[in-house]
């Protein structure tokens, strides 16, 4: 996929390359990086609280604690009383970061052990306690002064990243720290805008510290940040001629005794998000029920995979797995569909029944959509849930390479793989833990592959577009929200 448009995410190692590039290649010094990302942090600071009554910076014995030595150096140096808790050994700080705290000392800074001096409950607290580089489990003082720090009242602004929260996949490494206001430099880390990140990092600003654009040029890197409105962009117009037949005809396969509410949003999800005709193969009972609610979509019962066999020949796109079951019916029309090579998008019981491995006699393809949830993910890789959480961008690229296509891990920060790219959104919101919210997305991604957009494009847009309009509807709050409030939303941002 074309990745204009999009913003570039970076592990810590691929951080550390780009920091060695501007270092070597542009003749930039360490110190000159740390003064650039001291100053990102001071001005981010005064605009979020332009007149801070104190400001209180915790210390590690890193580079992040280089940059918060010249953050309180800055704020001495501009009137607003400051001071420095040291965390860890000062006898282990070395190079830049040494000069920045004999800089700050020179200037008058006071600067204390974290463990003999009290927290303010006033003012702005900064958190330059651990940076990029923790690779293990947060321990000893650092994990007493991010408690501390988050008990206390007053505003976090943390440097680069939050003290505890990996870098790389956006998981807290025991204890992390709850800023309101992250400034991140150079790279924006992968880490920040999935799993746990959202509860740690608050507004997010980013700084380049004026490196010059060539450097990113020297780090390989595959990881993107999606944008909505550059993927509604490549969108084509309608022409005046436009009839239904040009945007295909999505069969929705499911509904099994008590689900058939999850058929009936992916039918109507693909209708809203403008597929020509919508057809829905569920059991004869649910029929009636799917044209009361949707009467645009065209439900069929069928009590065997051979009934499914027609609406299968006669269909674009395949969305198969909501409210689909594990029933003997089930298998039956995941076989029928799967042994088609028709475009799928394959979701909910339909991954679990993949995971199962005797429904599908072919697991690997590529020409299907995946879009399973962490507990499906981890079904389907044959592992424990927390080990797909531990790694999401390790986990979508091992799905993607197992099964083919295109994998979507769901989730704050939702990712979407294809063996190429990586992309991730971070659009949505926690009212979307509701049920049926999976069953929508899957209707919005067939809609966009019966469009003619490539998978790794629709499930991009879709996964983005899903994510947007949830944001919108919980504008009037989250609780409460339901997968169906969303259809109005995703209609008026395709336009």
């Amino acid at each position: 996929m074309d990745t204009q448009g999009t913003e570039r995410l970076y592990t810590a190692a691929q951080t550390r390359e780009l920091d060695r590039c501007a270092i070597r290649d542009q003749g930039i010094a360490g110190t000159t990086l740390m003064s650039r990302a001291a100053t990102a942090t001071f001005s981010a600071l005064l605009r979020a609280w332009p007149e801070p009554e104190r400001i209180q910076v915790l210390c590690g014995t890193g580079n992040n604690g280089g940059d918060g030595f010249l953050v309180a150096d800055l704020a001495h140096r501009r009137g607003i009383p400051v001071s420095v808790l040291q965390v860890g050994d000062p006898a282990k700080i070395s190079g830049d970061a040494l000069l920045a705290r004999e800089q700050a000392l020179a200037n008058g800074v006071k600067v204390g052990p974290f463990e003999k001096t009290p927290l303010l409950r006033t003012g702005v607290i900064v958190d330059a306690m651990l940076g990029t580089g923790l690779g293990g489990e947060v321990r000893d003082s650092y994990r007493q002064a991010i408690a501390t720090v988050n008990g206390n009242s007053a505003p976090v602004v943390a440097v680069d990243i939050p003290s505890g929260l990996c870098s790389d996949t956006g998981r807290v490494l025991g204890l992390a720290v709850k800023a309101d206001l992250t400034v991140t430099f150079i790279a924006l880390k992968r880490g920040l805008f999935t799993l746990d990140a959202a509860d740690h990092t608050g507004a997010i600003e980013f700084s380049d510290l004026n490196v010059p654009p060539e450097i990113y040029s020297q780090v390989d890197c595959d990881s993107y940040r999606l944008e909505l409105s550059a993927l509604l962009e490549r969108l084509p117009e309608r022409p005046a001629t436009a009839h239904k037949g040009l945007y295909g005809t999505v069969l929705v396969v499911g509904g099994d005794y008590g689900m058939a509410g999850a058929a009936a949003l992916a039918a109507e999800a693909a209708l809203r998000c403008g597929a020509g005709l919508v057809r829905v193969a569920t059991r004869p009972e649910h029929v009636a029920a799917i044209v009361a609610r949707t009467p645009e979509a065209m439900p069929v019962g069928v009590v065997s995979g051979q009934d499914l066999q027609v609406l299968v020949d006669a269909a674009d796109v395949l969305v198969v797995g909501p409210g689909l079951g594990q029933s003997p019916w089930s298998e039956q029309l995941l076989q029928v569909a799967a042994a088609s090579g028709k475009p799928m998008v394959l979701d909910a019981d339909g991954l679990n029944l993949l995971a199962g491995g005797r429904v599908v006699a072919q697991p690997r393809r590529d020409n299907w959509v995946l879009t399973p949830h962490p507990g499906e993910a981890a079904r389907l890789l044959g592992c424990a849930n927390a080990q797909v959480q531990a790694d999401r961008f390790a986990a979508v690229r091992r799905l993607q390479e197992t099964y083919g296509g295109v994998a979507v891990l769901k989730g704050n920060g939702s990712l979407v793989a294809d063996g190429k790219q990586l992309l991730l959104s971070d659009y949505g919101n926690p009212g979307m833990a509701s049920g049926g919210m999976g069953d929508v997305l899957s209707g919005v991604i067939g809609s966009l592959l019966a469009q003619h957009l490539p998978a790794l494009e629709a499930a991009a847009l879709g996964v983005c577009l899903h994510g947007a309009a949830a944001d919108i509807a919980a504008e009037d709050g989250q609780r409460g929200l339901l997968a169906s409030d969303l259809a109005p939303h995703m209609r008026a941002l395709l336009g």
